[in-house]
């Protein structure tokens, strides 16, 4: 009995491996999985040839008791589903017990938002370290790069590595919207604000007169990198030297919280949720949904102020 069932699980690894190319670190995850799920229907008296649907739950329910998280038992059960189909389309079952079984549901992390205010204090604090007349010259073009890219993320919403791999040639745009070529190599419109495109021109003046050389290079953030530009390890860096002058903790501060913040803020001010996706760049609306936790205490402060029948003095 033991042989047959590691020739099922082999038999699976094999066609999964010829079928899909899957890498080494794959088919070992797999064979751990499937190895548990296995050594647990054996303890219950059965295998993988006429385990029911009420083995396959007991299995997650077994291994969610013993605190997996979502998304390892969502991990398994995929795995599970695509032996039991082997097992089917191989003749080897006459059904699969899988096909009725929902997986765990997976809860979407809200994404940290920083204030209105707490962006107006980031990116005072980004333009008073550039202003500052004691810093060297190294130290205010430093400065002027940190300010600019806030600048640019916080108007346009755009990833910091779209923004790090912008050409220096959107420097000189008097337009409010710039081509940018983005994930799966799409390219989207995404807006620019006076304060950004004032914010590039000043940090384009000072590379020029700090570093001549890299001021030729085509990158708008050039650097002696491997990509030629700055990098987000780089400029992630140079943003909590600035969460720190402004007095925001540095742990609540990353180039995504200021995608978040545009996204959060454009909603909180009544934009429509299909403009800021095609704005951020998402293919599926339900991924910007995610931003509409924003709104909820706005709505319930709404609700409870204005509401005509909302009397809460009312027996």
């Amino acid at each position: 009995m033991k042989a047959r069932r590691i020739s099922l699980v082999a038999s699976f690894l094999e066609a999964l491996s010829a079928e899909t190319g899957a890498s080494s670190n794959t088919l070992t995850a797999y064979r751990c999985d499937l190895s548990d799920y296995e050594a647990h229907l054996r303890e219950n008296g059965t295998d993988p040839l006429r385990a029911g649907q009420s083995h396959v739950r007991a299995y997650l329910a077994a291994r969610g008791a013993q605190s997996l998280s979502a998304a390892s038992l969502a991990r398994r059960l995929s795995a599970i589903r695509q032996f039991h189909k082997h097992l089917y389309v191989e003749g080897r079952r006459r059904d699969d017990p899988t096909l009725a079984i929902e997986g765990p549901r997976r809860a979407r992390p809200v994404p940290k938002v920083l204030t209105i205010e707490e962006v107006k204090r980031l990116i005072t604090a980004a333009h008073e370290r550039l202003a500052a007349p004691e810093r060297s010259l190294r130290d205010r073009l430093a400065a002027a790069r940190a300010a600019c890219v806030i600048e640019l993320i916080y108007a346009s919403g755009l990833r910091v590595s779209e923004v790090l791999g912008l050409p220096k040639s959107t420097a000189r745009t008097r337009e409010w919207l710039v081509n940018v070529r983005g994930k799966g190599d799409k390219e989207r419109l995404a807006p620019v604000s006076g304060a950004a495109r004032a914010a590039m021109s000043a940090y384009r003046d000072l590379l020029q007169e700090a570093a001549p050389r890299l001021a030729a290079a085509p990158w708008l953030f050039p650097a002696d990198s491997a990509s030629g530009h700055v990098t987000r390890q780089a400029f992630a860096r140079d943003l909590k030297l600035v969460a720190s002058a402004a007095g925001i903790p540095v742990a609540r501060v990353s180039p995504h919280v200021l995608r978040h913040a545009f996204a959060s803020h454009l909603l909180q001010n009544g934009a429509d949720l299909r403009v800021v996706q095609e704005l951020l760049g998402h293919a599926d609306i339900s991924t910007t949904q995610i931003y509409t936790h924003v709104l909820s205490e706005r709505a319930k402060a709404m609700v409870r102020d204005l509401h005509p029948m909302n009397d809460e003095d009312r027996g």
